[in-house]
């Protein structure tokens, strides 16, 4: 089964960034070892929320709004594409992102079809 993982950040950015030079490599390893892992499908790396653009249609009308949709702490600071077995499996491997042991989170999606 095909899991979409939404990387929040929160405030691991930070926290990473106050880590020393080799607490910072090794976080920059363990997200080279995950998208490296049978099974992951890693996409271009987001850019910072700050810089995005929201578009909603009201009315027939396209309406583009800066910054991200919502106002909220943890914004979605990466994504990628797992394959595995069960929700248990794509747990294992949400755990071992950096952002999730330093302030962040990991969302687990199923990719699935509505239409």
């Amino acid at each position: 089964m095909q899991y979409v993982m939404l990387i929040y950040q929160g405030p691991a950015l930070e926290r990473q960034a106050a880590l020393n030079e080799e607490e910072q490599k090794q976080v920059y390893a363990d997200y080279q070892a995950i998208n490296q892992a049978p099974g992951v499908t890693t996409v271009p790396p987001l850019g910072l929320a700050e810089h995005a653009t929201t578009v909603r249609v009201e009315g027939g009308r396209t309406l583009t709004t800066d910054g991200p949709f919502v106002g909220m702490k943890e914004a979605v600071g990466g994504v990628f594409i797992l394959e595995a077995d069960d929700l248990d499996a794509a747990i294992e491997v949400a755990a071992r992102v950096p952002a999730a042991r330093h302030g962040g989170a990991v969302e687990i999606r199923p990719s699935e079809v509505y239409w």
